[in-house]
């Protein structure tokens, strides 16, 4: 089929212009983000992880307030693995004491952010039915899946490997982001203690795919341009989805520390690490991540201990803020300072011209 109209077919399918899904980056998911993608013709999208069921709705409030269009509302799915207290606790000790060096240190109580219900957060994204809601690092449970068929919102599921898309399309979800290594931000690999062992280039991963699956294909990971949209899709993806690329827009409003970090950033230099949450993420170098990899350094703590270690840190050393959490994909060094809009807009016809 010609790369060309399987992106068309995409785009019929859910209302877009452009085969372009803007990426459900928690905690810089700004609406106005998502307004200028979705009014370029592309799909927008925020990550709910940290979000209570009232500020979902709001978000969703203000996006309509302004746009019509497409959008999906993207969640973690909790991790049922068992893990024993006893290491746990060993490991959680060590990160602690690890990150004194850095500053005051974490209270010594147990680590953890303000408990947010799954269960909840789905029925808040049901009630405001957006365009689709995706998964990463899981499934959704069946009932939330049914659910959503119902009322007529796609299933995205984000998977890193053939077994993990299989699975993801037997259980019913609609379409597949293939995340492939150079993406920025957290592996969405099902089993998170298989996260290394399973990165895998995209262009490796979207082949891959296309010749096991019934269902359409989205391709994350390192793609930034045109050059990077024609060749997924030449490829057998049927759209892209982009987050790095517009994170030095005005519409995303990230710190100048993180823009600044972004500009130029060659793809070997960014850092993979469990440094930040306890899961494997890609992100700029600082010299934080470089301390966890010296040889005393201990293991991150797991998720979501990690986390909250690193949180209580950053609330007892607000001067550190800005230094952490720059999360960076391999093609860093090709986001823009260009208005969203115009960003989705270049790469679609850049992307055309090619296929042409």
């Amino acid at each position: 089929m010609d790369p060309r109209y399987r992106a068309m077919e995409f785009c019929d399918r859910f209302g877009l212009r452009l085969p372009i899904v803007q990426a459900p980056m928690a905690g810089v998911s700004r609406p106005e983000l998502a307004i200028a993608v979705a009014e370029a013709g592309g799909m927008g999208a925020s990550g709910v992880l940290l979000d209570s069921p009232q500020r979902i709705a709001e978000w969703v409030g203000q996006f309509r307030a302004k746009s019509n269009g497409a959008f999906q509302l993207n969640i973690w799915i909790p991790d049922s693995s068992k893990r024993d207290t006893q290491e746990r606790q060993a490991r959680v000790d060590a990160a602690r004491q690890f990150l004194r060096q850095f500053g005051a240190p974490p209270e010594a109580d147990e680590p953890g952010q303000p408990a947010l219900i799954f269960a909840e957060q789905c029925r808040a994204m049901l009630a405001a039915q957006p365009t689709a809601m995706s998964s990463i690092m899981g499934l959704f449970p069946g009932e939330v899946v049914t659910c959503m068929h119902d009322s007529g919102i796609a299933w995205f599921c984000c998977a890193t490997s053939l077994a993990e898309a299989l699975a993801a399309e037997e259980a019913g979800a609609d379409a597949i982001v293939a995340q492939g290594m150079e993406a920025g931000g957290h592996r969405g690999t099902f089993d998170q203690d298989d996260a290394e062992r399973t990165e895998v280039g995209l262009f490796s991963l979207v082949p891959w795919f296309a010749d096991h699956l019934r269902i359409p294909i989205i391709a994350a990971g390192g793609i930034a341009d045109g050059r990077g949209v024609a060749a997924a899709l030449s490829l057998g993806a049927s759209a892209v989805q982009v987050g790095t690329a517009l994170l030095r827009s005005p519409e995303a409003d990230i710190s100048p520390e993180w823009s600044q970090a972004l500009d130029g950033l060659a793809p070997e230099d960014t850092v993979a690490t469990r440094a930040y949450t306890g899961r494997l993420a890609r992100a700029a170098p600082s010299p934080y991540l470089a301390a966890w990899t010296t040889p005393d350094a201990p293991r991150p703590a797991p998720y979501p201990d990690q986390l909250g270690l690193v949180t209580r840190w950053r609330e007892g050393n607000p001067e550190a803020l800005e230094k952490a959490n720059h999360w960076a994909g391999q093609s860093a060094a090709l986001a823009t300072t260009d208005p969203a809009g115009e960003i989705v807009t270049r790469m679609w016809r850049d992307a055309k011209a090619l296929l042409a």
